[in-house]
């Protein structure tokens, strides 16, 4: 007997979910047969792939290592079935892009590519640099476009341009004063969340500088600090292309840090094992040149 691509799927889903009642529901299958398959990949195989612990099944160090083995080979058939089922101009595109990137840049790109191309359906999901890096480690997204640094063996990723990070604030006391992150750093500050790019960067920029931030609040979200920026106590640190506007009705300031000067680099990524379809690089090619001009229109490095 050999194995079978359905046996693979069952192994994954199960493998996923840890529990034979939730991947027949998943799958529209029995429970029986999902056990079957289970207990039939095992023969074949020889060996048990899981551990039955608490009614749970549970990868063993077999399982493991035929896990790592057949994931590849499963995500790359599968991006095989979706590029027969595509063409250039007509299929689905998994994006991903963090809180920025996705706020401040991805909406228009995806409503204009979609308008150009009404058979291409593309599903956009949001989440900080490391949600995004796994999301494509995982092949549950097609392509992100991230604002933090990644260094994964798995990930293909190339710079697309170069955002800058401003300290900014509503509060008029320091509205035409120039200072130092020390004088600074005992006002209430409002970050992002942890794993978000923003911080990673800001906080690993300050760190030489021995500087120790009250840090009061931490949101998974741009416009909710921007929201507390208002009321014009808190400062903050954000990408010039969330609070470009801000900044331009005077609503807001970039505070007058000596010596500050906080870049980062956007990159657009993809898994070292991704199929690359036509679609898939229309889409990629496409999104790259939008994200460059806008963040040149907004004060940005653009990459070429």
């Amino acid at each position: 007997m050999s194995i079978s691509i359905r046996q693979i799927e069952i192994f994954l889903k199960v493998v996923n979910l840890e529990n034979l009642t939730k991947v027949a529901k998943d799958l529209n299958l029995s429970q029986s047969a999902v056990s079957m398959s289970i207990k039939e990949l095992e023969t074949t195989i020889g060996k048990q792939l899981f551990d039955r612990i608490n009614k749970k099944l549970m990868l063993n160090e077999v399982g493991r290592s035929f896990y790592q083995a057949v994931m590849p080979i499963y995500k790359n058939l599968k991006d095989i079935e979706t590029e027969f089922k595509n063409s250039e101009d007509k299929g689905s595109v998994r994006v991903g892009a963090s809180t920025t990137i996705i706020d401040y840049l991805m909406p228009s790109i995806v409503c204009d590519y979609m308008s150009r191309y009404p058979n291409v359906n593309i599903e956009l999901k949001e989440g900080n640099t490391k949600d995004i890096v796994t999301l494509v480690k995982e092949g549950k997204i097609d392509m992100g476009f991230i604002e933090g640094e990644v260094e994964d063996s798995d990930i293909i990723k190339e710079v697309i341009g170069q955002d800058e990070l401003v300290v900014v604030s509503s509060n008029e006391e320091i509205r035409d004063k120039k200072v130092t992150l020390k004088e600074i750093a005992d006002y209430r500050w409002v970050l992002r969340e942890e794993g978000s790019g923003t911080r990673a960067v800001f906080l690993n920029y300050i760190k030489p500088k021995n500087v120790k931030l009250n840090i009061f609040l931490s949101l998974g979200h741009t416009e909710s600090i921007k929201s507390l920026l208002l009321s014009k106590k808190p400062i903050s640190c954000l990408s010039i292309l969330a609070v470009h506007n801000e900044i331009e009705s005077g609503s807001m300031f970039k505070v007058d840090v000596k010596s500050f000067k906080c870049t980062r680099n956007f990159y657009a990524i993809y898994n070292k094992d991704k199929y690359k379809s036509e679609l898939f690089e229309k889409l990629y090619e496409f999104s790259k040149e939008m994200i460059q001009d806008a963040m040149k229109k907004k004060g940005c490095v653009a990459c070429s």
